[in-house]
């Protein structure tokens, strides 16, 4: 296992000890470390996503994974903020519905073609606006809402081109 691929599974990792820091009442300003703690996993994302290219780690499994990683990451963010009225309950209905409809489709690619759903530009940019909008909800910066709503634009965005760049454009 390379540097990339142990990183997305620290990534992993993170997720429960999210869960443990956010809902642990004995640790003083818990959502705030909980909140280091997505941050760190967002650099991981981003130190595996650069490793791996530069120095041309890139997996099959690696491009499997740290996707799933990061959907994970995030779900269990806004799922966290929402039970604590953080955020609208619209904002985890529509990214539910969007990455339940980015796995079926990534694995109908994979079963069907073999095809590994890559990253996009829209996706990127989504993701990196979510991480500002959960930074700037958490210490309750104003517009937070709006950044909120603008990753949830950006995410929809991103699942139309890759369904048009894979189903609709690329019918092979």
């Amino acid at each position: 296992m390379n540097v990339p691929n142990i990183l997305t599974v620290v990534r992993f990792f993170l997720i429960p000890v999210f869960i443990y820091v956010f809902y642990n009442p004995n640790i003083s300003n818990n959502i705030f470390w909980a909140l280091v703690v997505f941050i760190i996993a967002g650099a991981t994302d981003l130190l595996d996503g650069y490793i791996a290219r530069k120095y041309n780690l890139i997996t099959k499994w690696g491009k499997l994974m740290d996707p799933l990683a990061d959907k994970l990451m995030l779900l269990t963010v806004l799922i966290s903020l929402y039970i604590e009225g953080i955020i609208p309950e619209i904002i985890i209905i529509i990214v539910f519905i969007k990455e339940f409809l980015m796995i079926v489709g990534a694995f109908f690619l994979y079963k069907n073609r073999k095809l590994v759903v890559e990253a996009n530009f829209f996706g990127k940019i989504a993701s990196v606006s979510f991480y500002v909008a959960v930074i700037a909800t958490v210490i309750k910066l104003p517009y937070s809402n709006t950044l909120l709503y603008i990753a949830v634009f950006l995410t929809l965005v991103a699942l139309v081109q890759y369904a048009y760049k894979n189903f609709a454009h690329n019918k092979s």
